[in-house]
């Protein structure tokens, strides 16, 4: 038998079809869900823009200072310059004898100045030349000397030397000696000779003057 040919003409294979084009925009979101869509992500240009923002803010942002460069920058002493501090205002204290003994000494000059000075002038003279000397002038071994011990005080923050601890202790020396000659004077000089109580005058003078050099070199060492 012959076989019987369809009329229809031959069906070739299905045409391709074009492939899908995916859309930048996101999906949408599911129905129900509360959460909004993620935003798109950055493009790379734009984010590149902002990492070089940020290096530039912080390469013109000042670094913190450490606590001590803190410090120094808004001028806060520190322990050392704290305790001179202290001691500069309790100068007025620690000069105080230097100034009682320095007008002890000036009022028994007027005392051995006067000509009409008695019996009792001369040992008030006597007695203030030994109380000015502030027990430097050892006599027990047990006194102890207030000029020394206020060098000490105001030498404290020096070392041993230092030029002004140095000066100071040469001072003190001077000044302990200029008493301890003054009263070997006073106790062999007669009231009554002028040749004596010349001896005494030029004495106190030398002692007076000792003093005056050895407060300056207190206050050297306190720093007024």
């Amino acid at each position: 038998m012959r076989a019987i040919h369809s009329l229809a003409a031959p069906q070739g294979p299905p045409p391709a079809r074009p492939p899908l084009r995916r859309g930048t925009a996101a999906a949408p979101p599911l129905r129900g869900s509360s959460q909004p869509p993620p935003p798109p992500p950055a493009s790379p240009r734009l984010a590149s823009r902002r990492a070089a923002l940020l290096a530039l803010v912080l390469a013109a942002a000042p670094a913190r200072p450490a606590p001590a460069a803190a410090a120094f920058s808004l001028g806060i002493p520190g322990p050392m310059e704290l305790l001179r501090e202290q001691k500069k205002k309790s100068a007025s204290f620690l000069l105080a004898p230097i100034a009682a003994s320095l007008d002890t000494l000036l009022k028994a000059q007027a005392l051995l100045a006067s000509p009409n000075a008695s019996a009792e002038d001369a040992e008030e003279v006597r007695g203030r030349i030994s109380a000015a000397g502030r027990d430097c002038v050892s006599r027990t071994g047990v006194e102890v000397c207030t000029f020394s011990l206020i060098l000490k005080n105001a030498a404290s923050l020096l070392t041993k030397k230092d030029p002004l601890k140095v000066e100071a202790d040469t001072r003190l020396g001077e000044l302990i000696q200029s008493f301890s000659d003054l009263g070997t004077v006073v106790e062999n000089s007669n009231f009554e000779l002028i040749g004596d109580r010349e001896k005494m005058k030029d004495g106190l003078l030398s002692t007076i003057s000792a003093l005056d050099k050895f407060e300056q070199s207190v206050k050297d060492c306190l720093g007024v």
